[in-house]
């Protein structure tokens, strides 16, 4: 290690362990939440501009965007297991282990990117029919998907290195790596739409430049980064325990992710008997939703290498510290966000559908039922990031398993027999109310088990009579 890393890292260290939480939190999330905007962003724009060429383009999008949603969990869960792992390395000083983390995660996305490759081009009309297309829908999700695929490798492995980046404090940097694709993504999508005329195919297109503009931008950031973790095949080491270890650390965003996935085709499917109309504005619903959600998301995942770095170095009451901040400042923001959109929903929906009267309707009252529960998914969200930081596998796992699967899955698969097409657009609500109060068991041992650690660090510190 050279002098100008050793002064980096120890420079690191003091930010991460000195600088007063509030001020930390705000260098730590600013970047991360705007990088999920910008993300969520392009997200919606696609879904915009989509929406214009007719409704059952937008729900083809719809259709596509759990696949998309599969692709994230992967690269997200390789990020996020080898990121939390990294941010405890780092502060323990063990740099070695830190870049055998990061090569390992790195090549197993771009392995897993050409695996979707294969059996996503080999399976495509299967998979849109089995993810909820109609035979209408069916033609336009197909020319989306074809080309979304070829960029998977692109996808995961930008994921990867953009969590990697956060994990060891450079959230600016891996902020700018994110949002550049994506901005060119926004940029490119009435160009290859409208103006070249390439239609939905132009939309995915434009998704898979900005995918590899981002990809290479975030390869080359991190190899600048003089204090952080290593990309390279020197590093890539397999062993079964640090496979485990990410794996363990990255499921329970995997199972979130995956379970969206998942959630996302049943809702399309619950909805195919209402017609296009109602998948799509289920599909520009959950898109909305999604955005309004990103924020937090950031927020955690700038808040979760604070709390890592701390709990590696042994600082329990600047973990504990965090978190009650940040949570706080989540659920007064979701209370905020959460009347607006209550208020303004049909405008919202009008956005992307304004000549479409029952697509409004029907978002409508979906987003309406959303905002009503938002601040309880601040507080979901905050405490399943706190136990994914320190390592809490298991209870992060339940957590995350239960908002898209141990509640909202059956609540899909029984409320619509019953309510019909109500029953789909209040079954996320609804199971958000009951993760909340999963929640509350969950996370209360480990606040006091943070608590205590607290207690004994403040006592070892303390001077002897």
């Amino acid at each position: 290690m050279t002098a100008d890393s050793v002064l980096a890292s120890e420079a690191r260290h003091d930010l991460m362990t000195k600088t007063p939480i509030p001020r930390l939190i705000r260098v730590m999330t600013i970047p991360p939440v705007i990088g999920m905007l910008v993300t969520a962003i392009f997200n919606l724009a696609d879904t915009f501009f989509v929406s214009k060429i007719g409704t059952s383009a937008a729900a083809a999008v719809g259709i596509i965007f759990s696949l998309m949603a599969v692709v994230q969990a992967i690269g997200s869960a390789l990020g996020l297991g080898a990121g939390l792992n990294i941010s405890r390395l780092l502060g323990r000083g063990e740099r070695e282990s830190a870049h055998r983390f990061a090569s390992i995660a790195f090549f197993g996305g771009l392995a897993a990117g050409v695996l979707f490759i294969i059996l996503g081009t080999y399976f495509l009309e299967e998979l849109a029919l089995g993810l909820g297309a109609t035979p209408t829908i069916l033609p336009y999700a197909k020319d989306y998907a074809q080309f979304i695929l070829f960029g998977t490798p692109f996808m995961i492995s930008s994921f990867v290195l953009n969590h990697i980046l956060r994990s060891q404090g450079n959230s600016f940097q891996a902020m700018v790596g994110i949002s550049v694709g994506a901005i060119l993504n926004i940029v490119l999508d009435p160009l290859f739409i409208f103006v070249f005329g390439w239609g939905i195919a132009g939309a995915a297109i434009a998704t898979i430049i900005g995918q590899i503009i981002s990809f290479f931008l975030l390869l080359i950031l991190i190899a600048r980064a003089p204090d952080g973790a290593r990309v390279a095949l020197r590093f890539f080491r397999p062993s079964r325990q640090i496979l485990s270890l990410i794996i363990s650390n990255g499921l329970p965003t995997c199972y979130r992710q995956l379970l969206a996935s998942l959630s996302i085709a049943i809702i399309n499917n619950c909805a195919k008997p209402y017609g296009d109309t109602a998948i799509a504005a289920l599909s520009i619903a959950v898109r909305i939703c999604q955005f309004l959600l990103s924020a937090t998301l950031g927020f955690g995942q700038g808040f979760m290498p604070v709390c890592g770095f701390n709990y590696g170095a042994g600082k329990y009451g600047r973990v504990r510290e965090s978190f009650f901040f940040c949570l706080k400042l989540a659920v007064i923001l979701h209370i905020v966000v959460g009347a607006l959109v209550f208020l303004f929903a049909p405008a919202l929906m009008g956005l992307f559908r304004r000549e479409d009267w029952e697509v409004i309707r029907i978002g409508a009252l979906c987003l309406r039922l959303q905002a009503v529960v938002l601040p309880l998914q601040a507080c979901t969200i905050m405490c399943s990031m706190l136990l994914q930081a320190l390592g809490k596998a298991w209870q992060a796992s339940v957590m995350a398993l239960s908002r898209q699967g141990i509640f909202l899955i059956p609540i899909l698969l029984i409320l619509p027999a019953f309510l019909g097409l109500f029953g789909v657009q209040c079954a996320q609500a609804l199971s958000d109310v009951f993760s909340a109060c999963l929640t509350v068991f969950l996370i209360a041992p480990v606040l006091r088990e943070i608590r205590r650690k607290c207690l004994t660090e403040s006592g070892l510190s303390a001077p002897s009579p």
